[in-house]
């Protein structure tokens, strides 16, 4: 029973770990380069064409728009690699001057064509092409092979389903509202008693320490990012990456604006020591109303990570309530920070300076906020694809006109259809 338990938690786990963007990269490329071999075994003179499935191990990428815009770049670097090897072959052959001379030409060429990054793949390619070929008559082979291993690689990402990496975002997102609603719970409860100054400087580095946490979502939205554009699989694509990217920004402003919080609590604990930050009334108060944002944050969270219309909706009215109930603890919270200054002043910039940063947050993650940033976010996204793409932009507009214009006429001669479209 003990081995059947273990067997089916590894099998668990792989199902899980075969979404990894790893292991579907790992897996796509094994099998690009075998079936870039085994083609090549047929169609190259070669005995061993080790170059085409080096050239499908460099084009598959993780997603399709990686593998349609890296993969030309690296298919250029390694035919021009190719060609220089071949004119190093046919010329001078394989010396250690003529290595020097190969590498030289090689980076200069990859500047040339412009292949960015991938400079250095030139020359890879030019070396391991040159170590294989020492005779003009088989150096052309090598061509051969690099095309039948780029066609291969971008068949193995265009006829297999390209992944969606919009789940793994999403769980990044909210693990970090998570880890945001965890600190924020434990600046409350610090901040209803008496906090020594080591705890509030170590919540201060908790707060700093979100900034590669932030870094971290960022690399998984814009592979999310990249798997949604032309991706036949996903509709309204634009649509997703802006919900994502505008909900990132928000957690990275409140992130922000909490590590800011907690500077002045930092800096509130040193004025007030030995003394409690607040009255225990108001340090209630602070406490509840940090429990009350922390629960928004998780839900704004889920909000932006729902992609089903219902899900979406009860995450948002959810969202709207922890909003209102936070804004009325907010202002019971300014009356009572009023009257502490009105008993002692010496505090009442820092007082003021915790209630700025919450009206921040909540602000940040308002509704109406929120609706009015994608709007704008969609509208600069979109007037950035017409100026980028003129043409594809105003085929499409040509081609929603012809519709509109064929519809009526359509049903003008089809009334009978037109009554049954109606109904």
């Amino acid at each position: 029973m003990r081995d059947v338990r273990e067997w089916t938690a590894s099998l668990v786990r792989f199902v899980k770990r075969r979404r990894d963007p790893m292991v579907v990269q790992t897996l796509r490329a094994a099998a690009a380069a075998t079936i870039a071999y085994v083609v090549a075994l047929r169609l190259s003179p070669e005995p061993a064409p080790l170059t085409a499935p080096l050239t499908a191990l460099l084009v598959v990428q993780v997603t399709l728009y990686a593998t349609l815009t890296n993969g030309i770049r690296r298919v250029n670097s390694v035919v021009a690699g190719v060609l220089v090897a071949i004119a190093f072959s046919l010329l001078v052959g394989l010396t250690w001057w003529s290595l020097a001379l190969l590498i030289v030409a090689s980076l200069a060429v990859g500047r040339l064509v412009r292949v960015e990054e991938y400079v250095p793949e030139v020359a890879i390619s030019a070396m391991l092409v040159l170590g294989v070929t020492t005779h003009g008559d088989t150096a052309w082979a090598r061509v051969v092979e690099t095309l039948i291993g780029a066609v291969v690689g971008f068949g193995c990402n265009l006829l297999l389903a390209p992944p969606v990496w919009v789940d793994e975002a999403g769980e990044s997102i909210e693990g970090l509202a998570r880890r945001l609603r965890q600190l924020m719970l434990r600046m409350g409860e610090e901040a209803a008693g008496r906090t020594a100054v080591e705890r509030a400087t170590e919540r201060l580095y908790e707060a700093r320490r979100l900034d590669h946490d932030i870094v971290e979502v960022d690399a998984a939205l814009r592979q999310a990012e990249d798997s949604l554009r032309l991706n036949p699989r996903v509709r309204e694509g634009l649509l997703h990456r802006v919900v994502l990217r505008t909900g990132l920004d928000t957690l990275e402003i409140c992130t922000v604006v909490l590590r800011v919080l907690a500077r002045t609590f930092t800096d509130l604990t040193k004025e007030r020591d030995p003394e409690p930050l607040f009255a225990s009334e108001t340090g209630a108060a602070v406490e509840r109303l940090l429990s009350e944002i922390a629960d928004a944050v998780v839900s704004f969270a889920v909000l932006v990570t729902s992609d089903v219309s219902v899900s979406a909706e009860s995450a948002e009215s959810r969202l709207a309530a922890e909003l209102r109930q936070a804004a009325a603890t907010r202002d019971k919270l300014a009356q009572l920070l009023l009257e502490e200054v009105q008993r002692d002043a010496r505090t009442w910039q820092l007082y003021g300076a915790v209630l700025t940063e919450v009206n921040r947050i909540l602000d940040e993650m308002d509704t109406e906020h929120r609706s009015r940033r994608l709007l704008e976010e969609l509208d600069r996204t979109s007037r950035e694809q017409r100026e980028r793409m003129p043409r594809l932009t105003r085929l499409r507009e040509s081609l929603r006109d012809s519709d509109r214009l064929r519809v009526p006429e359509v049903l003008r001669r089809n009334p009978d259809d037109a009554e049954r479209r109606s109904r």
